[in-house]
């Protein structure tokens, strides 16, 4: 690590079960923005519609998730303004990369 370079493996961050079937692994945050690594079992489902206070990211990584009608497989990667909400889900279990850009 230098002061301008984070470099860390994802996996070796420490996992939290955050819902039954849905982990996350916090990265490391700047005063700019919050990142996440969310992995979600088969079958699993957001708990509760989730409502974005600042513009959110996230970007599939493997597996599918269904999200406000859309199907998301490997590679897509998804904006929400701020004030929006979803609620995503996966049938086939599924990885994504999430990141919160913070006002300022």
């Amino acid at each position: 690590m230098t002061d301008d370079m984070l470099v860390l493996q994802v996996d070796e961050v420490e996992a939290e079960e955050v819902f039954p079937g849905i982990v996350r692994r916090r990265l490391p945050a700047t005063p700019w923005a919050r990142g996440w690594m969310y992995d979600f079992a088969p079958g699993t489902e957001w708990p509760e519609v989730d409502v974005h206070d600042a513009e959110e990211r996230y970007y599939v990584v493997s597996g599918e998730f269904l999200d406000r009608g859309h199907v998301l497989g490997p590679g897509s990667y998804v904006v929400f303004a701020p004030g929006s909400e979803h609620r995503p889900r996966t049938e086939t279990g599924a990885r994504m990369l999430g990141i919160s850009l913070l006002p300022g």
